[in-house]
């Protein structure tokens, strides 16, 4: 089976060393852009994720039986929708059902009718409050403001980002992370995650992309997730369906768990990074068979069950981030983190001449699997620690106080 895998960095890589496991002889791996890790795995091909005639002329040429787009901003332009209409399977929504995504007013607008308990909307950002990008900007639209001069702040910076800008009120708890699989009708549960969105310890400095993540979260084995799923993912399928821009791919539903239950801050249309690097490891069943079953548009009889295993992901990024990428620096350790038992998926790296430098802001994710997530937590740091390149730096604190309790 050929797999064109449509993106480049750590949720790219592990997709593609999940499905290479999945289909193990039987894969043919491609990606575009893809990244040095991916390439250790197959055939990476110079054509950007957001090129959509590039893309289908790729597929075209390779003759590939599934295209999964990882990232949102292809996703959000259509680039799925260019492929379909060139004969091309693919795991990933519409660019009309990415708007539950790519638009943060949209969403509220299906969220409402769909019944499904959100952050409520404000007319103004009266701290506290949340202010918003209507649109897409790579997990750094979001500005929680508990003061006023923060809410004023918040609103300049969203703004200035274009678009439209949305202020719902500030929700307090924990956040958990639930993903479905979707074919247009059907929600399919994977598991919950637990992202780390703060630059920072102790959720310190500006958001980011996402430092570090865990799975399982304590409470929320199978049956909380799929009851999860069933009341807030199914209706919004459902909500989409009705109007006309049925969801296929993974639904990711980002939550807050308040003392009135489960409210939703926010969904996205593909899957979470770094979440996926927690999330796979974790998987029991035949994934790449589930994705084309998506992209066929029928997942009845699919059932990928989560191992009681734990994984923990620790984010190595540059010391700049999320202010500005590293581009150029030498990157060693990887070899021996590996070693050592970690997985480690390449984020934002490239290779010059037989060099492996640093090419963005989140470079790579160190990955522990083990029984419990204690030990899952010490693999990951002891992977993360070996690192190296010019500003390395992540956070300490990723599942400590989960694991403290376990």
């Amino acid at each position: 089976m050929r797999v064109l895998i449509v993106g480049s960095g750590g949720r790219e890589h592990a997709l593609a060393w999940r499905l290479c496991r999945d289909g193990a002889a039987g894969v043919e791996l491609h990606a575009a852009p893809g990244n040095p890790g991916i390439a250790a795995l197959g055939t990476c091909h110079p054509v950007r994720a957001d090129d959509g005639e590039g893309l289908l002329e790729l597929a075209q040429a390779i003759e590939v039986d599934l295209a999964v787009i990882g990232p949102e901003v292809p996703l959000v332009a259509g680039v799925a929708d260019r492929l379909r209409h060139g004969g091309v399977p693919v795991f990933g929504p519409t660019a009309a059902a990415a708007r539950i995504e790519g638009s943060k007013a949209f969403a509220k607008d299906v969220l409402e009718a769909a019944g499904v308990p959100a952050a409520a909307r404000l007319a103004s950002p009266q701290a506290p409050c949340v202010v918003k990008a209507d649109g897409l900007a790579a997990g750094k639209g979001v500005f929680v403001c508990r003061t006023q001069e923060e809410a004023d702040a918040g609103l300049a910076a969203a703004a200035a980002l274009g678009g439209e800008v949305v202020v719902e009120e500030l929700l307090e708890g924990e956040e958990l992370s639930v993903f479905a699989l979707c074919d247009g009708a059907r929600a399919i549960p994977l598991a919950a995650a637990r992202d780390y969105k703060r630059a920072g310890d102790g959720d310190a400095g500006p958001n980011t992309g996402g430092m570090g993540s865990f799975s399982p979260v304590p409470g929320f084995a199978a049956a909380e997730v799929a009851e999860l799923v069933d009341r807030i993912h199914a209706p919004v399928v459902e909500e989409l369906a009705r109007r006309g821009s049925p969801f296929s791919g993974v639904l990711f539903a980002g939550l807050m768990l308040t003392a009135d239950g489960p409210r939703v801050l926010e969904f996205n249309c593909r899957f979470g990074d770094p979440e996926t690097q927690s999330l796979l490891p974790r998987l029991d069943g035949d994934l790449l068979g589930a994705l084309a079953a998506a992209a066929a548009g029928d997942l009845r009889g699919v059932d990928l069950e989560t191992a009681p295993r734990a994984a923990v992901t620790v984010v190595v990024a540059g010391g700049d981030y999320p202010e500005r990428n590293d581009t150029g620096s030498p990157i060693g350790g990887i070899e021996e983190a590996e070693a050592a038992g970690a997985l480690v998926f390449h984020a934002g790296t490239a290779r010059h001449a037989d060099r492996l430098v640093t090419n963005g802001g989140r470079i790579l994710g160190v990955t522990g699997v083990a029984d419990e997530l204690e030990q899952a937590r010490a693999l990951a740091y002891d992977g993360a620690a070996r690192i190296s390149f010019a500003g390395a730096r992540y956070r300490t604190d990723v599942a400590a106080p989960v694991a403290a309790r376990a």
